[in-house]
This record gives C-alpha cells, structure tokens and sequence, in this order.
C-alpha cells in the first residue's frame, strides 16, 4: 500500500480537501469553529499514535507525518489544537499509573480532546511552575504562557517542576476552577485561530490519581531534547500549500528541493538513535524552515497587491510560516537556525 493510500492518510485528505482548506481563510480571522473539532473527533485521527487495544490506531510514524502535513497545510490553526492532543495521548500509553486506565480510551476514540501545558519546562533552570506536595496530591503555583484550545479541549495536561526537581504532568478539566485563571485570548500575527491563552496557576490541587508521569527533570529533558531538533512536518505541508499557487516553471525547482529536504529530515527522523547526529538534524530543521519561508514569500509576490488582504490565501500561509519558525523552538534549535541564517552566502 502506498503512503497515500492509506486509510489514515486518504481520511485526512478529504477532510482538508472537503472542509479544512475551502474554509481556511474565514477560520483564520474567526477562530477554529467547535464543528471542525467534532469532524476531526469523527475522523479517528485523534487516535493517529493511541494502541489498538484502547481504540487507536498505532499508525507508523510515516503515516503521522503524512497526515500533519496535510493537516497543517489545509488550516494550520485547526491542525495545531488537535496536534495539541497527540503528547497526551502518548504521555498516557506510556504511563503505568491510574490515570491511564481512565482516560487513554477516551481519548484514543476522539471522546476527550486534551490540550498541553508544558513547553514553559525547557526553561529550565527558570520555573515558571511550580508543583509542591499538598495533602494527597499536588499544588500548582505559577503561569503558563501559552496554553492553545481554550474552549475547545476538554481536558489539559499540565506540567511543573517540584521541589526535587522533577518534571510531573498532570490532567485536569480544561476550564476556569479554583487556582486556575485564563486569559484573555491572544492576539498574534498568526493562528489567532487557535484560541490560545495563558494560565494563571494559584494554588491549582489535583490528586495523585491525575498524576500520568513523575521522573526526574533531567530525565525528562533527555527524551525532550531529540524531538525538538528534527524537522516539523507541518512546515513541509505549509510549503506545499504555498507551491500550488505558483506557476510550474516557479514551482518544480523549489519542489524538488523540497522533496530532498523532507527525505533526508523524515530517514533522520526515523533513525534508531534518536541523540545522534544532532547538528544534522538541526541543519535539516533549518533548511526546512528555509525553503518553507522561499516557497510562502514566492506565493505573495506571485498574488501581487491582492496578497496583501488578509482574506488571501498566500498571506495566511505566509504568517502561518512565521508562526512555526517559532513553534515548538528551544535555545539550541534557535541558535542553530540563527547561524544558518547568519552564514548564508550574500
């Protein structure tokens, strides 16, 4: 079966061909709407990484990438609220705690969609939250400042450094309760859409039973770190999104660069060592970004003044390409970036 045969895949293709990309644009300037969530609840890509035996599909690895580029580059707002929901989900097959039990299922079904609240832990030494023990459970003091989905998850996984200096996530409702206040949503030059907010955490208890993972936080940056260094799929379906506005002359040059890039970072990626080869990894992401970044200001220049209204599609794309130079960064995966924009040839 090829890639694009597969169910998993074709079932993607048609919700961004049939509902996702027509829809694009409004989405952008209105938000991501209750009813896609509940078409991608439908679709069963929720459980994409979630095991057999819980209602998922444990699709491979190619078929999760396929399925975010397509994703990503129909309505990147919708694509990131739901990618949102994959950490959980993986965070909970691996977890043995209690928490599993009572939440893989439905979530690996689309019944629970989660959102995640970490990427504040790669400040560390800085700690943004703070987690210390309270009667049977746990305290959770400090802010989060990014938190995507609010009003659209049901439930969240939280996470915090204690005072032993261990990373615990935790779930909870995904909604105003004592100790947890949320903003206003944000507005960005990008993904406005996606209804992100930041966390207010004053005193925020759950029990112990929340709790789905508790390990040292140095521990925890070492499974962290490698994911962060290879190349995002989403940035290959936003190029790609952008390509098809360009004449075939324009077009196939960047596209077979692209396609290079994407084979080299995706056979990295599935290398069986996932600390090795670091700075190629960081390369790859970088060229990624770049050839994502040509192919979005190709399609602006190709639309002229009609580029410019933000009801236009390479625009969007255009300040979606922005958003994921940042998206997912740590000080490693920036500093590489920056020298290899830093030594480009004039």
């Amino acid at each position: 079966m090829t890639l694009s045969a597969h169910p998993l895949v074709a079932r993607a293709r048609q919700l961004a061909d049939g509902l996702l990309a027509p829809q694009a644009e409004r989405v952008d300037q209105e938000g991501v709407p209750a009813s896609h969530i509940e078409a991608i609840r439908r679709s069963g890509l929720l459980g994409l990484t979630a095991p057999v035996a819980y209602g998922g599909s444990a699709a491979p690895a190619a078929v999760v990438r396929a399925t975010a580029e397509i994703l990503a580059g129909a309505c990147c707002s919708t694509w990131f609220v739901q990618t949102q929901h994959h950490t959980p989900v993986q965070t909970l097959a691996k977890s043995e705690l209690p928490v599993r039990e009572r939440l893989l299922g439905p979530m690996a079904r689309g019944e629970l969609l989660s959102g995640v609240a970490y990427a504040h832990l790669r400040s560390h030494p800085r700690i943004p939250v703070r987690v210390t023990r309270e009667r049977d459970g746990w305290r959770f003091d400090g802010t989060v400042p990014w938190y995507t989905g609010w009003g659209l998850n049901d439930v969240m996984l939280l996470a915090g450094v204690t005072e032993a200096d261990e990373a615990l996530f935790a779930f909870t409702e995904a909604r105003e309760q004592p100790g947890l206040k949320a903003s206003e949503p944000m507005r960005l030059a990008a993904l406005t859409a996606s209804r992100t907010v930041s966390l207010e955490l004053t005193g925020l208890w759950l029990p112990n039973d929340a709790v789905a993972l508790r390990m040292p936080y140095e521990d925890w940056a070492a499974t962290d770190r490698p994911r962060t260094r290879n190349a995002n799929p989403a940035v290959f379906g936003i190029a790609e999104a952008a390509l098809t506005l360009l004449d075939e002359e324009t077009a196939n040059p960047l596209r077979t660069r692209l396609s290079k890039i994407r084979s080299e970072a995706y056979a990295l990626a599935d290398h069986p060592a996932p600390h090795e080869h670091a700075e190629e990894r960081l390369a790859l992401r970088a060229q990624a970004y770049d050839i994502m970044q040509t192919a979005t200001t190709a399609a602006v220049v190709a639309g002229g003044g009609r580029a410019m209204t933000l009801t236009n599609r390479a625009q969007r794309l255009a300040r979606e390409a922005l958003f994921l130079l940042v998206q997912g960064q740590t000080p490693e995966s920036r500093t590489a970036h920056l020298n290899a924009l830093g030594n480009r040839r004039p």
